[in-house]
């Protein structure tokens, strides 16, 4: 970790990566602080007020590393840049990543504006990613271990968020980072990974949903046009989905599952069928929408990688220029499930070119 900073603020959420992350950077000798973040007004309609325990946990992570912690709440904050958005999306029968914009505009936008104001040179943060810099400026490259790798998350930052900040754990496992927690003691050290909504959490989805965005129930129809049953809302199913349809078994219809090949915003209809693999749920192209790119706008077209989604292995691409300064992604293989409103994010090898909204699908024949 060459070149850090003396001053620099580590974003503790009060989980093992962002306490190992600062455990790395005091050891590298850096005039280490911690910045605990609350982005979300909780009440406790449903028994989560994971807020109180992680800055419990972040504050005993200082006081075990003799660090000063700062809090601040961007509850605002997200709720204008990044929650509202969320809430639209769904409205709109899409199904958003709000990880993508909670990244670029609270932990590596808000959080590096109120770290300046205390002082600090850089940020850093618990992600497993790495940078490097080159000729063209700061590149976003994957995490070293692929089963934690970030940077799908990290496409939107620009480059003076890159240059800002520091990945101490982008070289790690995660085997390893639970490692050096314990050597050191740290009381998140077998802390379970968080999990939901960015910094929301796990919660009863539909429930939660529910609270901010009326019922709009409709048809489930099979791809026929004969109506199965009646759904919720569209915003409460995603592409692919098998469970929580509640359809039930069918007269001529064997015993096999139901899956939501379409939504339909125009008409509020819920398609489904029984093929997991049905045409409609395959899709040959995509178009991105306001693509972001971590450097200079490469020269299209161009072959690369790209993933739909977190996880998933690179897929082989070939982008285009598209109307609207759209791009086309154009699969090597059929993609299942392509959703709009996920993210489609591009790669060169262990680089991250960047990425955009998936807008539109171009289906199977």
């Amino acid at each position: 970790m060459k070149g850090i900073s003396k001053r620099v603020v580590v974003g503790l959420s009060g989980g093992v990566d962002s306490s190992v992350a600062a455990l790395l950077l005091g050891r590298d000798g850096g005039d280490v602080s911690g910045l605990f973040m609350k982005n979300w007004e909780e009440d406790d309609r449903d028994g989560h007020c994971a807020a109180a325990t992680d800055l419990a946990d972040a504050a005993a992570v200082a006081r075990q590393l003799a660090i000063p912690l700062h809090t601040v709440n961007f509850a605002a904050e997200y709720w204008e840049r990044v929650f509202q958005h969320f809430l639209a999306e769904h409205a709109a029968g899409r199904t958003p990543n709000p990880d993508v914009l909670c990244n670029s505009e609270i932990k590596f936008r808000a959080f590096l504006e109120h770290a300046r104001g205390l002082g600090a040179q850089r940020i850093a943060t618990g992600h497993y990613a790495r940078t490097r810099t080159t000729a063209a400026g700061i590149a976003l490259l994957k995490g070293r271990d692929p089963e934690k790798d970030q940077s799908y998350f990290l496409h939107r930052l620009d480059q003076q968020q890159l240059a800002a900040v520091d990945f101490p754990l982008g070289g790690l496992t995660k085997a390893q980072v639970r490692a050096l927690a314990r050597e050191a003691g740290l009381v998140t050290g077998d802390k379970k990974d968080s999990t939901g909504i960015c910094f929301i959490g796990e919660r009863p989805f539909g429930e939660f949903l529910a609270r901010f965005l009326p019922a709009s129930p409709g048809d489930i129809r099979d791809t026929e046009g004969a109506v199965l049953g009646r759904h919720r809302g569209l915003m409460f199913h995603t592409l692919g989905q098998r469970k929580g349809l509640g359809i039930g078994g069918r007269a001529g219809a064997g015993e096999a599952p139901w899956y939501v090949v379409d939504k339909r915003p125009a008409d509020n209809v819920l398609t489904v069928a029984q093929d997991p693999r049905h045409p409609l749920l395959m899709s040959t192209a995509v178009e991105v929408a306001e693509p972001h790119w971590m450097g200079p706008r490469p020269v299209l077209p161009m072959e690369c990688a790209c993933k739909i989604r977190y996880r998933q292995p690179d897929q082989a691409v070939r982008l285009r220029a598209a109307p609207e300064g759209r791009v086309r992604v154009e699969f090597a293989t059929p993609q299942r499930a392509a959703t709009p409103g996920q993210y489609a994010v591009f790669y060169q090898g262990d680089v991250c070119l960047g990425g955009g909204v998936i807008d539109t699908l171009v289906r199977a024949p």
